[in-house]
Order: C-alpha cells, then sequence, then structure tokens
C-alpha cells in the first residue's frame, strides 16, 4: 500500500510540473507581442527590392562577388521598365568566395551571375541552363609578384621561399596557375612553404607587410603604389577574363538589353580601370539581336 502511494504521488507531483511549465509558457506568449520580436541576421548575404509590379510573384536572382556590386545592381535594374514587365522584385546575393558561386551555377539558380568561363564549361551550364555571356572584362595576364627582387621560374628559386596562394582552388592566377608550374618544375608542394589568403587583396597585403616573399596574382594599376612593376614574372598570358552571365531559357532578348545596358553604365562607375573596360557581346542597337562575338 505505502509503495502506490509513494508512486501515485509522484504521477501527482509530475503532472503538477507539466501543467505548471504550460502555464508559464501561456501566459509568456500572452504577455510578449510577436510582431516585436525581430532576430538580426548574423551574416548579411543578400539584398532584395521591388520592382513597381508587386503583385508579380516572379523574382530575378542575381549572384555577385561583392555587397556593393550586388546592391548597386539590384537596386538599378529594380528601376527598369523591362525588368518590371517580368519580375515583382530581384533578389541579389553575394558571396566573395569564388568557390560559393558553385551551386547557383552548377544548379541554375542564379538568373544573372559574374562568374568565370571555365567554371560554365566545368557545369556545362550554357548548354544545360543556356547561360548566355551578356557583358565580359578584358583578358589578363597572371604574375609572380615580389617586393624585392624579380621571380624566377625555378625550381631553386621557389624552395625555402613564403609563397601567398589563395585559397579557393578556381581562381587561375592566384591558385591554378602557379601550382601547374610548380608541376612542370617537379616540386613537390609538400616542400613549399604555402601561405593561403582568401582574396587577391588579402594577398597584396601579406606581402606588403613582409609576411610571404611573392604571391600568385594579376597585375593592376594601383598596384604600383605598393611595389615595383620591375618585380613582376608573367605566368600566362590571354586568360579570359570574368563574365557576365544571364540565363535565357526563353528567347527574351528585351531582358538581355536591358541588362546588358544597366551592366554598362555600372561598369563606367568603377574605380578600377579593368572593370571600366566591360565590353558587350550583344548588338542590341538593330530591330533584330544578335551575338557579336564568342570571346572578349
Amino acid at each position: 500500500m505505502n509503495i502506490k502511494c509513494v508512486i501515485y504521488n509522484k504521477i501527482l507531483l509530475i503532472v503538477f510540473l507539466y501543467l505548471l511549465i504550460v502555464l508559464v509558457w501561456v501566459c509568456g506568449q500572452l504577455s510578449v507581442d510577436s510582431s516585436e520580436l525581430r532576430f538580426a541576421k548574423l551574416i548579411e548575404t543578400s539584398i532584395e527590392c521591388q520592382t513597381s509590379a508587386i503583385k508579380n510573384e516572379n523574382q530575378l536572382i542575381i549572384f555577385a562577388p561583392s555587397k556593393k556590386i550586388a546592391g548597386t545592381l539590384a537596386h538599378s535594374l529594380c528601376t527598369d521598365d523591362v525588368v518590371a514587365k517580368q519580375y515583382g522584385a530581384v533578389v541579389s546575393y553575394w558571396r566573395y568566395n569564388t568557390t560559393e558561386s558553385f551551386e547557383f551555377v552548377g544548379k541554375g539558380i542564379a538568373d544573372l551571375i559574374l562568374t568565370k568561363n571555365n567554371i560554365m564549361e566545368a557545369f556545362k551550364a550554357e548548354t544545360t541552363y543556356n547561360y548566355q555571356p551578356v557583358v565580359g572584362f578584358s583578358d589578363y595576364t597572371a604574375f609572380f609578384i615580389s617586393a624585392k627582387e624579380k621571380p624566377k621560374i625555378a625550381k631553386e628559386y621557389f624552395l625555402g621561399k613564403r609563397i601567398g596562394l589563395l585559397d579557393y582552388p578556381t581562381s587561375r592566377s592566384g591558385h591554378i596557375l602557379p601550382k601547374q608550374i610548380f608541376k612542370e618544375l617537379d616540386i613537390n608542394l609538400e616542400n613549399l612553404n604555402i601561405v593561403y589568403a582568401s582574396s587577391h587583396d588579402a594577398l597584396r597585403d601579406l606581402l606588403a607587410n613582409g609576411k610571404v616573399d611573392i604571391i600568385a596574382s594579376f597585375w593592376q594599376e594601383s598596384d604600383a603604389k605598393r611595389f615595383s612593376k620591375n618585380y613582376i614574372t608573367p605566368l600566362k598570358n590571354n586568360i579570359a577574363g570574368t563574365r557576365w552571365y544571364l540565363k535565357m531559357p526563353h528567347n527574351n532578348t528585351d531582358l538581355l538589353c536591358s541588362v546588358q545596358a544597366h551592366l554598362l553604365a555600372m561598369s563606367q562607375e568603377q574605380s578600377l580601370h579593368y572593370y571600366k573596360g566591360a565590353q558587350s557581346f550583344w548588338q542590341c542597337d538593330n530591330d533584330v539581336v544578335t551575338f557579336k562575338r564568342d570571346e572578349i
């Protein structure tokens, strides 16, 4: 009998505690206005704006390499009449690491994306999703850059050097080409002192601050303020520049020409000479829209 009483009392206690917890939760819900609960995003990775067609549920998806470009392009396209005829909003995503664009290209998520032609080729995205190049940037040359001497393409030169490379494998100038050089020179990567960086700017900071002896990157006009042009050695010339691609499952030439015009206008506002030199792939001045060239 005593055992039954003990068990009964425990059951009553458990039920009481459970009901008490429910009562406290209900009181908490009634005392808090859920509309006031707003949790800030820890990492902001996109921006959205509405077109004049606010009832249209279709969204134009953009993928850009930086927040500034993503925001500028989104707000520009949201005011466009052609875009408003087809979309109710423009959503622009950005990532600073090139590898993070793989999903947007590989799954065809992005309607408009700035990426490299070798990534498009790797995912066969041009044939799978009919991505078309709209605006491209000039070919460039990859270099080994040093702060104190002209780099040599020789096995003995690299041994013992602190070498700065990019930590994402799709970069041609900062990763692919220098590693190809090392392979051609029969250098085991394990025998090299490689320091990886997350961006080309970070590579330049490593070199300027004496953290590395040499980096692999491209040369830009502003580099002359920090380094000597006498201390660069080319790895490869005529590397295809990045391109803006538009997904074209339909022959949507109105959208293509409108997007191209916005991209060209945006390029003129860039501070770097390289990005000012954007060139179009399509002839939109005539009644019939035509493709101008295969490469820029």
